[in-house]
């Protein structure tokens, strides 16, 4: 918002309590907690006419929590974290505590574009999926990162490890939807299907089964373990897609591990890898004593 030539000389926190509707020690408490940027962010700061003032109220649903966070990139406009296996990405009807949101919320401000218990998000992974993930820190950020989105600029690649060995590298184009029957599970097929495209290549293969690379082209809801599951090579631990058996692993074993994209306000192409996590380390070393093909590129 820029400053009219009536609030010329208000001190910022009255400025921003009358702008805003909020209280005046709200007002405060957002200045003081990095939420406000102005030529001086402090209460008391006389603000003059033209002066450009950002401000961004976090939802007051979503309480801002002292968590870990594992950040790889940040600046101004975005910010790009690991997100580690068990973590919801975002809070839900059933889980408003505990999640990547909560402890960003502590850590700066989002946009406050997306839904109300997703600001900033862009894309997301499931709960038990680990990995790179970037988010928006700006409105505009938000908006220029959404449009590579849509038009599939931003390069996803992940790690897995399936049961059984495919023979080839491959590509899946089945289309996704809900079950007729609803709920949070997806299918090939179903209500409100839309198109769904994944490639993979095998990295490594084993008795049992096989270390893949799997690059998303679209970017559905369950995407990667939905198709992998319907050429019969669900992730390994998958208890939702996967087969009914003993899992070496207590979560599916998929890892986002490289993400690009251009920066949205300087349109520096940027990338970033991210290490596989020590439990699916442990699972290739343990299908590894029973390998039958030595490691691919």
């Amino acid at each position: 918002m820029i400053i009219a030539p009536s609030n010329d000389g208000e001190r910022l926190d009255i400025f921003l309590a009358n702008a805003c509707k909020i209280s005046r020690s709200k007002a405060a408490n957002l200045i003081k907690n990095g939420f406000v940027k102005a030529l001086s962010c402090k209460p008391h700061h006389k603000v003059h006419a033209g002066e450009r003032i950002e401000v961004f109220i976090p939802n007051e649903e979503i309480l801002p929590e002292s968590i870990p966070l594992d950040i790889v990139y940040e600046d101004e406009d975005i910010i790009v974290l690991n997100k580690p296996a068990g973590m919801v990405t975002h809070p839900t009807p059933k889980i408003k505590s505990g999640t990547l949101i909560n402890g960003l919320l502590n850590h700066t401000h989002l946009a406050n574009q997306g839904a109300p218990d997703r600001p900033g998000i862009v894309h997301r992974l499931d709960k038990d999926t680990s990995g790179l993930l970037v988010l928006a820190k700006q409105d505009e950020a938000y908006l220029e990162l959404s449009s590579q989105m849509k038009k599939r600029q931003i390069e996803r690649r992940y790690k897995a490890v399936v049961w059984g060995v495919p023979d080839t590298d491959g590509e899946v184009k089945l289309p996704i939807g809900r079950p007729q029957k609803g709920g949070t599970s997806m299918k090939v097929g179903g209500r409100l299907m839309r198109e769904a495209e994944t490639q993979y290549k095998v990295l490594e293969r084993f008795n049992q089964a096989s270390f893949i690379e799997a690059r998303l082209l679209t970017g559905r809801t369950h995407q990667i373990r939905v198709h992998l599951s319907a050429i019969g090579h669900p992730v390994v631990g998958d208890k939702v897609y996967g087969k009914k058996r003993d899992s070496p692993i207590d979560r599916q074993a998929l890892h986002s591990f490289y993400l690009s994209f251009l920066h949205p306000k300087t349109h520096e192409p940027l990338s970033f890898s991210s290490s596989l996590p020590g439990d699916m380390r442990d699972l290739l070393a343990y299908f590894a004593s029973s390998r039958i093909v030595t490691l691919y590129g």
